[in-house]
């Protein structure tokens, strides 16, 4: 299984982008998929929202009302459109899922960056 995210950019304030990730090698659709966020010389990866096969997705507090996670399953893919982006908001964005029979520790994608300027 392979993850394979776009989308990432320089944009400014307030402006929009949207992530796209889709998910190759596997004919089984993916039980939750997410986007996570690694900040500029941080370590840790911080959940920014997800979403299951069904159900209401589970969005980060501070991003909440500007970020919007969607999915198309039978593509196997997850979305993320961000707007009002904020300086703030800039860092590596790494896209991950799950997968009945898969690897229990789930997939990461490569990541893509989100550039946000003043």
């Amino acid at each position: 299984v392979q993850l394979v995210e776009s989308g990432g950019d320089l944009v400014q304030a307030g402006g929009s982008l949207r992530l796209s990730c889709a998910a190759t090698g596997t004919f089984a659709t993916a039980n939750a998929m997410a986007w996570y966020r690694q900040f500029p010389g941080g370590t840790k990866r911080e959940l920014v929202a997800r979403l299951g096969s069904e159900g209401d997705p589970e969005n980060a507090v501070s991003i909440e009302g500007r970020f919007t996670i969607s999915r198309a399953n039978a593509k196997n893919s997850v979305y993320l459109q961000m707007n009002n982006l904020k300086p703030e908001d800039t860092a590596v964005y790494y896209c991950y899922a799950t997968f009945p029979s898969g690897a229990p520790a789930g997939y990461w994608g490569q990541g893509t960056q989100v550039t946000v300027s003043t």
